[in-house]
């Protein structure tokens, strides 16, 4: 279905900006937006489909988030996300 729609790709086209991750868990984006205002790391945030409308309604959405830096971070906000990743499998061991 999401295919059917244009939902199951990124959809911003802005050059300088190059997507980091995509997820549909509401906590998982809340922490990776402390990460990133952490560090400094400017990010964009942008809803696939009606999520945005969903979000206003519901208080969430079903629908997948895209999270995008700037290019020339992107590798440095990798090692964020990849970093909150491996401690959290570690917190869980």
């Amino acid at each position: 279905m999401n295919s059917l729609f244009g939902l199951d790709r990124p959809s911003v086209k802005d050059e300088d900006l190059a997507l980091l991750a995509t997820t549909d868990n509401h906590i998982q984006i809340m922490i990776w937006e402390s990460l990133l205002q952490g560090a400094d790391i400017p990010y964009l945030l942008k809803e696939r489909g009606s999520g945005t409308v969903m979000k206003v309604i519901a208080g969430y959405s079903v629908f997948n988030t895209d999270i995008y830096v700037r290019k020339e971070q992107l590798e440095e906000a990798r090692a964020l996300l990849e970093g909150c990743e491996e401690s959290s499998e570690e917190e869980a061991e």
